[in-house]
């Protein structure tokens, strides 16, 4: 019986909520009818079973994750294969390797980034962007994303791939197996599809 409920049980999707605009990530969650939960202490974290780290201020984030000791348990839930989720300052968060100098955060995902490098707050702009599919049976598709501040992609190392560049060549989204980096915000062009693959992957993680 407990199996059966195990298995009825809609994933939930943390949102890590400690800075930043994951009140909107929240919203999409709700949007496409997801459980969504704000994540602020290690605690919150118990029976996620995906999570989106969302834009933001990078260097804020990482004082406070260290401080409240979330980049264990953060690290803990991809190795378990949880689906995660980095929208712009996110993707710092999850990289390898942060071309400011900064030491990296949670490394989870083999990449180098750089802060900033599409200009200021004022410099933001909105594009359609090509994007592999997160899916192993879908194709390319094209998708609306907004830039903000955001982080470029420099490099990416072999545990990881591509999975979309602007016209420019600029790398703006990388992944490695259940973690996904991105430059731009999903949740603030009204973009629904990043946040499916998460709940689809979420179910089908648990589940396994």
């Amino acid at each position: 019986m407990a199996g059966a409920l195990r298995r009825k049980r809609q994933p939930v999707i943390g949102v890590m909520a400690v800075q930043g605009d994951f009140r909107e990530h929240l919203d999409t969650l709700d949007a496409v009818g997801a459980v969504g939960r704000e994540i602020r202490l290690p605690a919150d974290l118990d029976g996620v079973d995906g999570l989106i780290l969302p834009g933001g201020e990078s260097t804020a984030m990482r004082k406070l994750y260290v401080r409240w000791g979330l980049v264990a348990p953060i690290k803990a839930l991809a190795t378990r294969g949880a689906p995660i989720l980095g929208t712009c300052a996110g993707a710092i968060l999850l990289a390898t390797k942060i071309a400011d100098g900064d030491e990296p955060v949670l490394s989870l995902l083999d990449m180098e980034v750089r802060r900033n490098a599409f200009g200021r707050q004022l410099d933001s702009f909105e594009t359609e962007l090509k994007m592999q599919s997160l899916k192993a049976s879908g194709g390319p598709t094209t998708l609306r994303a907004v830039f903000i501040r955001a982080p470029e992609i420099l490099r990416v190392g072999p545990a990881a791939s591509v999975v979309a560049q602007l016209e420019g060549g600029e790398i703006v989204a990388a992944r490695q197996g259940n973690v996904v980096g991105i430059s731009f915000h999903p949740e603030i062009a009204g973009e629904t599809r990043l946040h499916r693959w998460l709940v689809e992957q979420a179910a089908t993680a648990r589940r396994g």
